[in-house]
């Protein structure tokens, strides 16, 4: 077979053997769907000199220079003329370049090109450097789908009113692109389904008030709901989603220090506490608290770890919970995940409020809690001095600690 010549928007010729033509399913693409055939020649019809010859120059010679300006034109041709090798060279110089100040911006280009790879490095990415990501130039530019996929992470490393406010600068954005005045309806318009992303319930009540309060993208009504949900108990439902957001990787576990239930655990305003050590790191996102003897109850409890020593409160939340009755315990949430260290003494406090619920007993000092992948996480529990409504190793509530490790 004779070398053939293809004719490049008449400009110049790019000479492949009958090596590269052999190449099935790149030809049948190039001959019968994006060429025209004169005389000796084949002329290409779709892409500029430059960017074609990329894979002809590929497939002859296993050869390509990738650049920062080529990158995306490039992956754009080996894509459309079915040439995997040059595809995974571009991704490779992608993932190499990938920065938290780009990877909005390449994760935008993933989707686009349906290379779900890098699309995951662009999320991790995201993850773990989320301020310096939504700062970033590109965040604005990029399209409502990719925006949507982002806010439904759990693993974002932002405060939510930071995520706000960012978000809101994306809309001014796309109000512009798409050429509408920058107004607050307009925003609330182009965010759609996206403002329901954003959980404002995982906000302080300071930080809503100075933010998304007088924004004004939320109706009155959702102001004045989210307020009631922050202000009162039982607490209105909300539409919007109070799930925490963490950067953590891996499973969530969970250990039960009691070893039986039983009936009747009474409060009056003294908080539960619990003194515990353990033999390593671990983010601590929430306890288990046994709910009412009485049926389907709401209670109302606030949620506390304080560092024992120091006498210092890591982290709280002031919220509620609803049981139904039965004697299995109920998850209530951080706002945020608490670093426990290894050999530090803290103390998990609850402060419940509603009526008698259940109890554990036969509780155990030590109780280690094992993986298949990971070396064991041993915790060691020690009675709280003081007045700590009766909860104690053997008896009481905060059965259960939830963490990652």
């Amino acid at each position: 077979m004779e070398p053939v010549s293809w004719l490049c928007h008449a400009r110049a010729t790019c000479p492949w053997s009958h090596h590269v033509v052999r190449k099935p399913s790149l030809m049948e693409r190039l001959m019968w769907r994006e060429t025209k055939v004169l005389g000796p020649q084949l002329r290409l019809t779709s892409q500029p000199t430059a960017r074609t010859n990329l894979p002809a120059t590929f497939l002859y010679s296993d050869e390509v220079q990738i650049g920062p300006e080529t990158v995306m034109t490039t992956l754009y041709t080996a894509k459309k003329y079915a040439v995997p090798a040059l595809e995974a060279h571009c991704v490779e110089f992608l993932t190499k370049h990938l920065r938290a100040d780009n990877a909005f911006m390449l994760l935008t280009q993933a989707r686009l090109f349906d290379e779900p790879q890098l699309a995951s490095l662009c999320l991790d990415t995201i993850d773990k450097s989320t301020m310096d990501a939504i700062s970033a130039e590109g965040f604005t530019d990029i399209d409502i789908d990719t925006l949507c996929a982002v806010l439904e992470r759990d693993t974002l490393s932002i405060r939510e009113s930071r995520l706000f406010g960012a978000v809101v600068r994306w809309a001014e954005a796309e109000c512009q692109r798409q050429q509408l005045p920058v107004t607050f309806g307009n925003k609330q318009k182009v965010l759609g389904k996206a403002l329901s992303l954003i959980r404002f319930p995982l906000m302080t009540i300071e930080e809503f008030a100075a933010g998304p309060a007088q924004s004004g993208i939320l109706s009155d009504r959702e102001v004045v709901n989210l307020f009631l949900h922050f202000t009162v108990n039982p607490k209105p439902r909300v539409e919007y989603i109070d799930r925490p957001r963490c950067c953590l990787r891996g499973k969530e576990c969970c250990i039960n220090r009691f070893q039986q239930v039983e009936s009747r655990w009474g409060y009056s305003g003294t908080s539960d506490r619990i003194r515990f050590t353990v033999n390593r790191r671990i983010s601590i996102v929430g306890f288990g608290l046994y709910g009412s003897i009485h049926g389907p109850t709401d209670y109302q409890v606030n949620i506390q770890i304080i560092e024992y020593e120091k006498k210092q409160t890591l982290g709280q939340n002031d919220t509620g919970f609803s049981c139904d009755g039965t004697a299995n315990t109920f998850r209530v949430m951080f706002k945020e995940p608490i670093e426990v260290l290894p050999s530090v003494c803290y103390t998990a406090c609850a402060t419940l409020k509603g009526p008698d619920s259940h109890y554990g007993t036969k509780g155990l000092k030590k109780v280690v809690h094992e993986t298949p992948t990971a070396s064991k996480t041993v915790f060691f529990f020690f009675s709280s001095p003081g007045n700590n409504n009766g909860t104690s190793i053997e008896d009481g509530q905060i059965p259960e600690i939830i963490f990652y490790t």
